[in-house]
This record gives structure tokens, C-alpha cells and sequence, in this order.
């Protein structure tokens, strides 16, 4: 990986701000409107540390906490918060995170990264109407292309990821039923499977809260 520049005091009193509560600073990128958007996200345990001792009851509390939580931040240094799930509009994530930083589709659907692989998140992103100055997207070829098994694609139980297509409702059945406890309380098998990045893989306890909201989300 080609080291990223990094911008100044402004880059880096922003990166502090978002890692004082777990986050992490993925990167950022001039938009075509003369903008700045700079897209924040988690790796590793020190955002779940941070939210599971704060956890707000009621629906949907990591979107809750996530918003509490930056919008001083945003405010601070004058950019507009949004999140994945706020919309309509609804905002191009995956797009905007591949031009912040090195992270590629992965045959699982989910973004990879050349360090953290297949365990990180997008949490939000910081909208600014000016040009910013931001590091240089740092370049990494995607670690799937090298990848000659792709372990991912034969991990499932029930053959949810095809390289394609997600079966996500043959997942949500397995998850719900006593086989797939496993899933269920530690996490996507496929997710598992990739070898890169397993030594950051989520604890347990972070692994069955994601597992528990996809099945709500899903009904």
C-alpha cells in the first residue's frame, strides 16, 4: 500500500474528534459539486467498547448513538452528518467509501480492506460545501483478487453467496432456526471464512448484535 498524504492540522484535529469515540477516519474525497465528503466508519474493538457501556434503549441504537454522538462534531468543524440508513436521498456508501480509501467489493457483497478485511463498518460520513484539503487515497490492489479458493463462497450453510447474488432470505431463515445458532450468536460463516484481517475479527457479543438487527430488518 502507497502511503497516504496526510493534509495538515485541520485533517488531523477532525481525526481526533472521531477517534475519541471509537471511530475511525476512512478517508475523504472532493465531490463534483466543489464539496468535500469524508466518510467515517469502525475497526476493531474500540467503537463497540465505546457503545456497548452507552447503548441507548429502544429501535435501533447504534444509528441513534452514532448520530448523538458525531453531530457535535459536525457541528464543530461546519459539515452536514448523514448516515447509511438516512434518506431519501439515499447516499451512494459504498461508492463514496471506495473513493476515500483502498477497500473493493468483495465476492460476499461487503467492502473489503487490505489490513481489517471483511470486519469493518460504515457508520456516517461529513458533508462539507467547500474544498477541504484530504489525504491522497492511499492505493491497494483488492487481497479477493489473489484469493484462489474464495473460502467465502463455500462457507454458508445453506449456500447464501454465489459471487453474485445473496440469498438473504435463505440466510434469515437459517439464522432463526436451532441450526443456525452458530451464525446466529458468532457471527456470518462466509464473513469467517476470509482469511484476511481474522485477527480482527468482532467479539461474539458485537457479532449477535449485528446478527439481531439484520433479523429484525428483516421482518
Amino acid at each position: 500500500m502507497t502511503p497516504a498524504h496526510e493534509p495538515g492540522p485541520w485533517w488531523e484535529a477532525l481525526r481526533g474528534a472521531v477517534e475519541a469515540h471509537g471511530f475511525r477516519l476512512n478517508g475523504g474525497f472532493h465531490d463534483d459539486d466543489g464539496g468535500t465528503i469524508v466518510v467515517i466508519g469502525h475497526a476493531g474493538p474500540r467503537l463497540w467498547d465505546r457503545f456497548s457501556a452507552e447503548m441507548p434503549a429502544g429501535p435501533d441504537p447504534l444509528d441513534r448513538w452514532t448520530r448523538a454522538t458525531l453531530a457535535p462534531v459536525a457541528a464543530r468543524f461546519g459539515a452536514e452528518l448523514v448516515l447509511p440508513n438516512d434518506g431519501p436521498p439515499w447516499r451512494p456508501f459504498q461508492r463514496w467509501a471506495m473513493r476515500a480509501e483502498a477497500v473493493h467489493p468483495s465476492p460476499l457483497g461487503l467492502l473489503i480492506h487490505p489490513e481489517f478485511g471483511l470486519w469493518h463498518a460504515l457508520r456516517a460520513a461529513l458533508v462539507f460545501p467547500e474544498r477541504r484539503e484530504v489525504p491522497d487515497r492511499a492505493e491497494a490492489p483488492s487481497p479477493c483478487d489473489t484469493c484462489a479458493g474464495k473460502p467465502c463462497l463455500t462457507a454458508c450453510p445453506v449456500g447464501a453467496f454465489d459471487g453474485t447474488d445473496y440469498a438473504a432470505d435463505a440466510c434469515a431463515a437459517h439464522v432463526r432456526s436451532a441450526a443456525g445458532t452458530d451464525c446466529r450468536t458468532r457471527g456470518c460463516r462466509a464473513r469467517h471464512a476470509c482469511p484476511v484481517g481474522r485477527d480482527r475479527a468482532w467479539a461474539d457479543d458485537q457479532q449477535a448484535f449485528h446478527m439481531a438487527a439484520f433479523l429484525d430488518g428483516r421482518g
